[in-house]
This record gives structure tokens, C-alpha cells and sequence, in this order.
């Protein structure tokens, strides 16, 4: 197979700088990487991480396959959801349309990453046309998922591209109203509700309204998207854009939001102070390794191999399996599953208990 080697291979937990034509990104140094020894214990930290750069070589003719085929087996879903006559068909299509969408986002994922087809200035207009037509302008993207590489599974910090954390003692000095907010955005009805919380107003509407000239990605993705919805109402097509859109881009938001939960708030999971701090084991420790069939897999491609991923994001999802198979400090990660009662088991975790070294439920 033709492999075409990153730019970076690995990431640093800390600096970042700025490139004028896609925004922040995480810059890659040696120096950084703690000294300290892994979670597995078999060897120091940067020989870890160093270790993953055989699998960050990415197939470039694989990469655009993937995402033609990808983005095809969505638009024929797309046509099914707005064209067919029969309402529940046009259901099935929508609902599989919403997984799909799943799917391309995670393709996008790898590519502001820089996993897959790196470099290319083609690619890199067609997931601009994907993610703001999903309410995910790559500058908000970059922005805020950057930072969260740079500070998983911190008490403080860890909030910004992701769900807030506190300790027990912290939640004890919160007012009322801060712990309302606590409650609401890591509640299962802020996930049901993230087309409009999460994505509407989260990645678009805040960015804007603070850096609009940096942001402007977000506007344009909402008078795109909610302007067809207008469009489509005052031309009696309404159906289209709710079969078409509203309906898949829910189930889609609702299930990229859990996962974006479960991925970091999860029974077996560490948080750690600054100064405890280290990035591989906020991989290792702090990130979860989701069990899926390969439908699944396909369908949130690798995902859920996401203790790998945050050990180094340069390498492309379909070679994440091969490195945990490969490095032995990978393969004994916390996991959790989308069977309901490991759902439950992630929802019920809610601040972190530095005594219990756990998170637990709210204190009483």
C-alpha cells in the first residue's frame, strides 16, 4: 500500500500555534512530553508515544475512497429520506441518514486532525461544505477540540470542548445557579436536545457573537441550514427539510454528543490535577475504549477506540484497531458500550471524588 507520512506525529499536550489558512493547531514536539512512566507501567511516557508514529502513515487513495463512498452513501440516504413516497420508508432512510452522518463526521474529525488526507486543499473545501451544513464550522472545531486534546481529564480546564467536571469539594462552594448549569449541560437532556444546545447555539451562535470575524463560518452554517428550513416552509416543502435534515442531524447530534460523553466520563475513568497531570495518561487512564459490533464501528469509524486516538490524533481511524492490537500499554483500557445499562452507568457519574480517586453521583 502507498503511505504517505503527517507532518506532525506527535501532538503536544500544551502549545499551540497558529496557521493563517485553518486556524490553531497542535503543534508537535518532543520536549513536552513528560518523562514519567505509563499507565501500563512498561515503559516511559514519550517512548509511548513515540511508539505510535509507525501508525500515523495514512493511505491516501484509501482516504479519498472513504470519503467519496462515504459521502455518496449519504446523499443516496438523503434522497431516500426526502423523496419517497411512503412516510415510513422516507423514517428509515432519515434515521440511517442520521447514523451516516455520523460516520462523515468523524471523517471530518480525522481531517481537522490531520489524520487523512493531509494537505489537501480539496479536502479540505469538501468537509468545510460537510461541517457547515451540520452546524460545525472547522474554525469552531478546531478551536475548541485542540484545546480539549491539550487538556483532557484536567479539574480545571478540562471544560472547554467537552462537559464540564468538578471535585466533591468543589460542588460544595458552587451557588445555586452554577449548579443548575452544572446539572443542565451534563444531563442526558442537553445530549437529547444538542441539535439546538450543543450545535445551534454551542458551535455557532456563542463562537459568533464572540469572535465574529473568526467565526463567521457559524453564521453562514445557520442562515444555510435554518434559511432552507424557511425556504422549504414557505414553498410547502417543509416534509423535505425535516425528513431531509431535522430528523437524521437529531439523531445524529444526539449520538455524537453521547459519545463525546462517554468518551471521557466513564466508571473506570481518572481525572487528575494540573500539576498530576500528564498526556498519555489522560489517553490511557481518561479516555474510553467503546465496545461496538462492526456495524457500529463503521458507523462512528473507530471512535470508539478513542484512548488510542488521544494518544496521538495524527492516526487515521482505520489503522486505530492495528495499534492497540500492537502496543501492549493500549490494550487493557477502561471500557464502557452503548447497552443501556453502561449508558446508565455513565450518566450516573457526575463530579470527581479525589478521596474515592472516582467520580461519582452528586453529593447530598
Amino acid at each position: 500500500m502507498c503511505y504517505a507520512r503527517p507532518v506532525m506525529s506527535i501532538p503536544d499536550p500544551t502549545p499551540q500555534s497558529s496557521d493563517p489558512a485553518r486556524g490553531p493547531v497542535l503543534v508537535a514536539t518532543e520536549a513536552v512530553v513528560p518523562p514519567s512512566v505509563s499507565a501500563a507501567g512498561a515503559r516511559p511516557e514519550k517512548e509511548l508515544i513515540i511508539a505510535t508514529r509507525a501508525f500515523t502513515e495514512e493511505n491516501k487513495a484509501r482516504g479519498w475512497l472513504i470519503t467519496f463512498s462515504s459521502l455518496a452513501i449519504l446523499a443516496g440516504l438523503t434522497a431516500g429520506a426526502i423523496f419517497s413516497p411512503w412516510w415510513p420508508l422516507r423514517l428509515v432512510f432519515a434515521l440511517i441518514e442520521g447514523l451516516t452522518i455520523v460516520r462523515v463526521f468523524c471523517l471530518f474529525h480525522d481531517f481537522q486532525h490531520g489524520a487523512i488526507l493531509r494537505q489537501s486543499k480539496f479536502a479540505e473545501f469538501i468537509y468545510f461544505v460537510f461541517g457547515t451544513s451540520i452546524l460545525v464550522p472547522p474554525s469552531v472545531w478546531r478551536e475548541t477540540h485542540n484545546y480539549h486534546h491539550a487538556h483532557t481529564a484536567k479539574i480545571v480546564g478540562s471544560h472547554i470542548g467537552s462537559y464540564p467536571v468538578v471535585t466533591t469539594a468543589m460542588w460544595k462552594d458552587l451557588t445555586p445557579v452554577q449548579k443548575f448549569g452544572y446539572k443542565a449541560v451534563r444531563s442526558p437532556l442537553n445530549m437529547f436536545l444538542a441539535v439546538f444546545t450543543v450545535f445551534s447555539i454551542g458551535m455557532c451562535i456563542k463562537p459568533v457573537v464572540r469572535a465574529p470575524t473568526k467565526h463567521w463560518g457559524g453564521a453562514l452554517s445557520l442562515v444555510w441550514i435554518y434559511g432552507l428550513g424557511v425556504a422549504a416552509f414557505l414553498t410547502d416543502h417543509l416534509d423535505w427539510w425535516i425528513f431531509g435534515w431535522l430528523i437524521p442531524m437529531w439523531l445524529a447530534a444526539m449520538t455524537g454528543a453521547y459519545l463525546f460523553y462517554a468518551q471521557h466520563n466513564f466508571p473506570d475513568g481518572h481525572i487528575a490535577s494540573r500539576q498530576d497531570w500528564t498526556f498519555a495518561r489522560a489517553a490511557t487512564d481518561s479516555s474510553s475504549y467503546m465496545v461496538m459490533g462492526p456495524v457500529m464501528n463503521w458507523f462512528t469509524a473507530n471512535i470508539g477506540f478513542h484512548h488510542v486516538h488521544h494518544l496521538n490524533a495524527a492516526i487515521p481511524f482505520y489503522r486505530l484497531p492495528e495499534a492497540m492490537q500492537a502496543i501492549p500499554e493500549l490494550q487493557h483500557p477502561g471500557k464502557t458500550s452503548l447497552w443501556p445499562k453502561d449508558v446508565a452507568a455513565c450518566f450516573a457519574l457526575k463530579v470527581w471524588d479525589p478521596e474515592q480517586n472516582k467520580m461519582v453521583g452528586y453529593p447530598s
